[in-house]
């Protein structure tokens, strides 16, 4: 599958649009790892904590859009976008990202293919 933000994938031609695929993924973050996280926003630096939980996050996405655009029967996924949120209140916090794109059916371009080869 191959996924990118691009609205074309170069040496493909997209031959079918498929419509579109999104996903949401929200995930928690605990006690422990907003105590360790406040030490960073005291003393600056980078959080280690929160940063594996947005890869984690992101990481999610892309399996997600891939397994909707597979429904649909797409090669590929073009025009992606992600957008990160925090959402907080009453002593809690998460993060969420929406990740969202084109399922689209793509052929490789065979005069481009043999100047490569």
């Amino acid at each position: 599958m191959i996924i990118t933000s691009t609205n074309d994938i170069k040496n493909y031609k997209i031959t079918r649009y498929l419509g579109m695929v999104n996903v949401n993924i929200v995930i928690g973050t605990n006690f422990f790892s907003d105590f360790f996280a406040s030490f960073s926003d005291v003393f600056g630096g980078y959080s280690s904590t929160y940063q594996s939980k947005l890869d984690k996050i992101y990481s999610d996405a892309i399996t997600e859009l891939s397994k909707k655009a597979e429904f649909k029967r797409a090669d590929a996924i073009v025009g992606v976008h992600f957008d990160f949120d925090e959402l907080s209140g009453k002593g809690k916090s998460m993060f969420m990202v929406t990740a969202y794109g084109t399922a689209v059916r793509a052929e490789p371009i065979e005069d481009e293919i043999k100047k490569i080869a």
